[in-house]
Formats: structure tokens, sequence, C-alpha cells
């Protein structure tokens, strides 16, 4: 903060000043603090898609409480929120559309068709294109969620988990039945390079840094690592039976394992297996707070949302979902 330069100017404006001016200021300045603290502010909140009831549950992750509960329909799962907390995208594989949601109104503003089988997504940091997931058709979309407009691209056969990574130049798609990632250019939409990674990728995430990608690949229980800028695969993690996806916080790696129902720790820089942590029944999507010191995970088959302790991998707490709940994305809201 500066300090104040100029004494006389101060004294100035107070001989200026009426004296009932004065007065009013003074009511003012020690009303104007009653007046903040009394603002209502918004915690951290959680998107959870829940494929069973058709609907969207929002959880404060301050007091890990459902606040509200949003009909989505079209049996939900690929939730994605925006950069600015303002816009949250659901897919509705049955349903076949993506709905546009006002996080703030807590509404439905409106839904984009999307033919085939809607996924997995992921919102540019810009906010202008979604990217999702055609898992029916061997495509990706991408959305311009403001218009409406659709442009598609072949990726491979049954594509699932999306993510961009945090310049938005890179799309990276998880191509299940391939095999394979596929890494795209943002700017020209097209496919620059392939990497082969474990059996029946599923959920990719991208660390801060763009620098590596990480696959859960179901069929062989184990993550794969890549690195974004040499194109190629780092290693194979093994966690637990068949996982679902990665969340990264305090330089570690967790993973869901959905048949062993348990979260999976491995070190982000070793790669060396860590821990695992209990949880309800079918783990599957899981995602890290902002500052790295929480990791949230939905019991699909528990109707739970779950949060730990990420240096200490304790159970803190527990909150009931609708029926179903998958969160397959980045389904948390930080507010800024």
């Amino acid at each position: 903060m500066r300090p104040v330069r100029t004494a006389s100017l101060q004294a100035r404006s107070r001989t200026c000043e009426p004296e009932g001016s004065r007065s009013r200021a003074a009511v003012l300045a020690l009303a104007l603090p009653l007046l903040l603290a009394a603002a209502p502010t918004r915690a951290d909140e959680a998107f959870v898609t829940n494929q069973g009831s058709g609907d969207l549950t929002i959880v404060d992750l301050t007091t890990m409480t459902p606040v509200a509960t949003l009909a989505v329909g079209g049996k939900p799962a690929g939730v994605a929120v925006t950069s600015d907390g303002g816009r949250a995208y659901v897919t509705s594989p049955e349903g076949k559309y993506l709905s546009v949601i006002d996080t703030r109104q807590r509404r439905v503003v409106r839904r984009i068709a999307l033919e085939g089988g809607p996924l997995g997504l992921a919102v540019a940091p810009d906010g202008k294109r979604v990217y999702v997931a055609d898992l029916y058709e061997q495509r990706l979309f991408s959305v311009d969620p403001e218009s409406g407009v659709v442009a598609t691209l072949q990726v491979g056969a049954a594509p699932s988990g999306v993510a961009v990574t945090p310049d938005g130049r890179l799309i990276v798609v998880a191509v299940r039945d391939a095999n394979r990632i596929a890494i795209i250019d943002a700017a020209s939409f097209q496919v620059v390079s392939e990497v082969a990674v474990g059996r029946h990728p599923f959920g990719v995430t991208i660390d801060a840094a763009g620098e590596r990608a990480y696959t859960a690949n179901v069929e062989s229980d184990d993550v794969s690592v890549v690195d974004l800028a040499a194109r190629r695969l780092v290693a194979n993690v093994p966690v637990g039976k068949r996982p679902y996806c990665v969340a990264l916080a305090q330089g570690r790696g967790f993973v869901t394992d959905q048949y062993a129902e348990a979260v999976s720790v491995f070190d982000a820089a070793s790669l060396a297996p860590l821990a695992k942590v209990k949880v309800g029944e079918y783990p599957e999507g899981i995602a890290a707070s902002r500052d790295g010191k929480t990791v949230y995970v939905a019991n699909w088959f528990t109707n739970e949302f779950w949060s730990i302790a990420a240096d200490s991998l304790k159970v803190v707490a527990k909150a009931k979902t609708g029926d179903g709940p998958r969160a397959f994305g980045a389904f948390i809201r930080a507010m800024n």
C-alpha cells in the first residue's frame, strides 16, 4: 500500500466538508463493515451428475451438504465447469444432448442436441468451446455454447474422457477401444499425434503445468502417464481393480478403483504406489480442491459423495446424492 503523501490535501478536504456530510460519512464508515459481514458468500461447490435419478446434486464443499438438485434428464454422466465458475455443462448419453447450466441461478438455460452418445467433456480455458466425446460414433464434438454450432472430428473407437491443457492449445481424448489417446491441436481441430496407453483408457487428466496426461485404464488396472511435449508413454502405474478416473493433489495421483471400492494413491514424481483409501461402492468421479488439500469422490452404488484429506488420506465427510452419482469430469466450481 502506498503512503499518503499530502496531509495538506486532507486538511483542505475536511475544511470544505459540510457538518452534515461528516456525520453521514461517520455513519457509513461504521455501517460498511457490518454490511460486508452480512453479505452472503457462496462456498466452492461440486456439481454431481446422478445417472439413475436423471439429475444433478449441488454440494456445498465447506459444509459437505447438498444445497440444490437440478433435473437434467437423459441419464446424465459427464460434467465440466468453466474456469470462471459461471457455467456448467452436462452430457446426457441417452437424451443425446448437452445441458448448459447457469451455476449462479442454478438452472438449465438451454440444451444443445448431440447425436450419438455424448459422454466425457472438457471446456476450453476461455470458455468459448466445449469438447464432447461421442462414445458411440468415434468422434469428438467441438461445441460453441453460445450459438450451438457443432463441429466434429473422427478420433477412433469409443472416445470417453476428454481434457484440455491449461493454455488451451491441446485437447487430449482417451480412445477407449483403440487403447490410446488422441492429441488434438485446438486451433486447427485436427489430430496431431496418438500415443498407445493401457487397455481401455477411460478418464483422462492433465497436470497443472500441462506437461503430462494421465489415463485410468479400466481393463489393465493401471494408469498411463504420457509426456505431452515428447508425445510418448512415460510409464504405466499399477493401481486397483477397474480404475475409472485420476485426480492430482499434493504431489500425488488419486485413482478411483471401481471394483476395489478404494482410491489408489501414487507419488506423481517417482510414480511409486503409496496407499489405498477405502471408500464407498463403485467409486467413479474424482477431483481435487483448488488448494489441493481435499479430494472428492462420487460413489455410484452407495449414492454418496465423500471428501478425503489429501495429506493424511483420512475420510473427512460424506454427503448424500441422487441415484447413481457419476460426476465424470471437472465437477468442482471454485469460487474466486
